[in-house]
């Protein structure tokens, strides 16, 4: 089998590494062609144009930034009219009812569709240990799951397409929430100027802790949000897409309403590509300020 993957950013190329690791025959397409350098020096095969891509490959899987890029890339009309007889694994994040949409025109182009988004950032997609949900027939997840397993140890299989979205942006709405909370117990901790360190102590013997607290103290301690493992524009556009799901149903959504506010205060005052961990900073200052 030869795999087309498209959409080479922070994440797809180091799950695009992980194939070339596995001795499966690769062709890769990015918008901009200088992030491919590292899989053409691997032995990928790159292609300037998506359409060349999908045109060589038995199953192409997509990592783009949003709904509108799978379109631009998979679904304009040179595109779409490769399809036929392909498999297409979408491992972006988008909302349900766009995971759908996009179903609907890969079957009518006569090519078959699963979903597959993942959990976890760059460390675990280095590592091939991202979290793989599937969405989709389980029939397609069982036929794809020696495939799913270079990125993931063990892909779940949670159920028709759009399922696996939907879970998706409730976990990614978790990582925004606690991160956000525990940034501002951090700064609380420090400006009461209790030790940090037995603060940490306490905290990792309690119910509430979670293993991500640790990975963002470092980071929020030393203010340093360079080489992002999730940057802050890419979880912004994650949780306004939950809030535009969430409202939907009808949800108090007041808690992740201001969360999103942080984070975009988080934004304007570094870089969008810094980790989301910066959101301590936005925390911290506005304390600061406020306090003067």
């Amino acid at each position: 089998m030869k795999v087309a993957f498209l959409g080479t950013g922070l994440m797809g190329l180091p799950m695009a590494q992980r194939l070339l690791a596995a001795n499966i025959e690769l062709i890769a397409y990015n918008r901009t062609p200088g992030k491919l350098e590292p899989l053409r020096a691997a032995g990928a095969e790159i292609a300037t144009q998506p359409r060349q891509a999908i045109r060589a490959a038995d199953c192409i899987i997509l990592m783009l930034s949003n709904a509108a890029a799978i379109y631009h890339v998979l679904l304009t009309d040179t595109s779409w009219h490769t399809l036929s007889g392909r498999s297409i694994i979408q491992m972006g994040t988008t909302t349900p009812l766009e995971s759908q949409d996009i179903r609907d025109a890969v079957v009518a182009a006569g090519a078959e569709y699963i979903e597959a988004p993942v959990l976890g950032s760059i460390p675990e997609a280095e590592a091939g240990k991202l979290i793989v949900m599937v969405g989709g027939q389980q029939e397609q997840y069982q036929r794809h799951l020696n495939l799913l397993k270079n990125f993931g140890p063990e892909p779940v299989y949670i159920g028709p397409v759009g399922s696996a979205s939907s879970l998706t942006l409730a976990l990614n709405q978790l990582i925004a929430s606690l991160t956000t909370s525990f940034a501002l117990s951090l700064a609380f901790v420090q400006m009461q100027k209790i030790d940090v360190d037995l603060f940490m102590r306490v905290l990792r013997d309690s119910q509430l802790y979670a293993p991500t607290f640790d990975q963002n103290l470092r980071r929020m301690l030393e203010g340093d949000y360079s080489k992002a493992n999730l940057p802050n524009k890419q979880l912004v556009k994650e949780i306004e897409l939950f809030i535009s799901e969430a409202k939907a149903l009808g949800l108090n959504l007041s808690s992740i309403e201001g969360v999103k506010h942080i984070l975009q205060s988080a934004m304007k005052m570094s870089f969008p590509d810094d980790d989301y961990s910066s959101v301590f900073s936005a925390i911290r200052e506005w304390g600061e300020a406020s306090g003067e």
